[in-house]
């Protein structure tokens, strides 16, 4: 008699090979294309998630999948621009934003952890207050969308179209992991898509405010994020 466990492991097995396969199919199809696959597979199962340094992903989600939940991580160290981006996307797109807060608020946090806990020890911060609410408020879903692309950082080069996040255990979907900043900048252009403003003021990687600098000529787009430190990743992708 199979188990519930073995039911499980079995259907882990099979979107993990799902994934696979996905991302070798749709390596070239274009990004409408892959999440309109990603709705059609996995329907309600799926979201977008969305810092809101841009809403690209989260507008072309919406075209494949109206009404589609864009998740969105509000740590509570967010530029006022952030969480006006968000709730801009929330107001004019045809989408289902759904916030997600860390258990504890900043203040409860220093109380434990001592203030400024980014600055001492910038994993656990991005542990407690971005992967863990991200790991909890997915648990409902299959598959995830991000709005990764191979050319941000040397980190992103590999990104699949479709992959499957081993951490999470669920498809990892990533529709504009070739485009370019040129490409994005077209698409944005051509469907009037909401940017957030800080990227007209010399930011080129939006994140907490503690932790992001605007970048210099010539450096790459994540060179603002955590700057100084050998961190370039806040956990959430790896």
């Amino acid at each position: 008699m199979t188990t519930a466990r073995e039911t499980a492991a079995q259907g882990t097995r099979d979107l993990k090979a799902l994934a696979e396969q996905a991302g070798r199919d749709l390596e070239d199809a274009s990004a409408l294309e892959i999440l309109t696959w990603a709705a059609e597979t996995f329907g309600k199962k799926f979201a977008v998630t969305s810092s809101m340094e841009d809403a690209v992903v989260a507008h072309l989600a919406s075209r494949a999948f109206p009404g589609v939940d864009v998740v969105f991580l509000d740590t509570g160290y967010h530029f006022e621009e952030t969480i006006g981006t968000r709730d801009a996307v929330q107001a004019v797109m045809d989408v289902n934003v759904i916030t997600l807060t860390p258990r504890q608020s900043v203040a409860e946090q220093d109380a434990r952890y001592g203030p400024k806990l980014h600055d001492r020890d910038p994993d656990l911060c991005c542990a407690l207050r971005k992967v863990k609410p991200l790991e909890e408020g997915l648990t409902a879903y299959e598959a995830w969308a991000t709005g990764l692309r191979r050319d941000e950082s040397p980190t992103r080069a590999n990104t699949p179209v479709v992959g499957w996040d081993e951490k999470r255990q669920k498809v990892k979907v990533s529709p504009i992991a070739r485009w370019t900043q040129d490409d994005v900048d077209a698409y944005v252009a051509e469907h009037g898509v909401l940017t957030n403003p800080l990227l007209m003021d010399g930011y080129a990687s939006v994140g907490c405010a503690p932790c992001t600098r605007r970048v210099a000529e010539g450096e790459d787009a994540r060179a603002g994020r955590w700057a100084g430190r050998a961190k370039t990743e806040c956990g959430l992708h790896g």
